[in-house]
């Protein structure tokens, strides 16, 4: 009778057990942060609609204990509305808070910019802001935008206005900026596809371009008071795409959570 070696299965630590759920547990939460977001913003519920925690929980294949973090904190974005008896609502927006939206990234990311321009010490540490401006303003000098050039062109405007916080050593400013751009109007790409579909908005990619070439001369020659007002004002380009978008039904369908907003 032959004997077979079982070989035995290696043990592991509970703790990380535990600390495997919980990665999960959150790999799972925020999967489902970013469909229900992009459900919400693609107008899959009407401004003031009461979410269903039941059936939502459902499609999204999550428990109702992490549905509840997803809720608490699209809602902590600005997405949702708290009610008193603990449930939640689809927000609705006015104009009028999408302007103040925008005016307060635009405060928040002169601040970012002057302290930039503060605290630059070598100008080696603005060259990666340099090279993104010149990649920037070799896309947008193509005659012709595709909706590959608009893909790299939103890539890199993130990472432009993200140097530019990085630069500013401040992580509260960061962490500031961040919770202001989860409004789905108030980010420095939420017009961008807008200005692919509307002709008349292509004068604005190259208004923009010069405004950060501008801010990154501005950094570099420690210029603090101009890096500061040129960043208010690039955010204000925002605004001029919200308002040239909200003239233009058809066109508005194109950027993302105009449905909720009440006209």
């Amino acid at each position: 009778m032959i004997r077979r070696k079982v070989t035995a299965m290696p043990k592991v630590a509970p703790a990380r057990i535990e600390s495997r759920g919980k990665d999960r547990s959150r790999s799972q939460t925020g999967r489902a942060a970013l469909v229900l977001r992009e459900m919400l913003l693609e107008g899959h519920f009407q401004p003031g609609e009461r979410i269903r925690e039941v059936p939502l929980a459902a499609e999204l294949g999550v428990s109702r204990i992490p549905l509840r973090l997803v809720l608490e904190r699209l809602a902590h974005e600005g997405l949702l509305a708290v009610l008193p008896t603990r449930g939640f609502v689809v927000q609705r927006f006015s104009t009028a808070d999408i302007y103040e939206a925008i005016e307060l990234r635009g405060l928040l990311e002169g601040m970012a910019a002057r302290l930039a321009a503060e605290k630059l010490e070598d100008l080696a540490e603005a060259a990666k802001l340099q090279a993104l401006n010149k990649e920037l303003v070799l896309l947008v000098r193509r005659r012709e935008l595709t909706l590959e050039c608009l893909e790299q062109y939103i890539d890199l405007n993130a990472q432009f206005h993200a140097e530019i916080l990085r630069l500013s050593q401040c992580p509260m400013l960061d962490r500031a900026i961040e919770h202001i751009c989860s409004l789905p109007f108030a980010s420095p790409s939420a017009f961008v596809r807008r200005q692919y579909i509307a002709p008349e908005s292509w004068e604005l990619f190259h208004i923009a371009i010069d405004q950060h070439r501008g801010i990154v001369d501005a950094i570099v020659d420690r210029e603090v008071a101009r890096a500061e007002k040129l960043s208010q004002e690039h955010a204000r380009v925002a605004r001029r795409n919200l308002e040239s978008a909200l003239k233009n039904g058809e066109i508005a369908k194109f950027v993302p959570g105009m449905k909720l907003i009440k006209l």
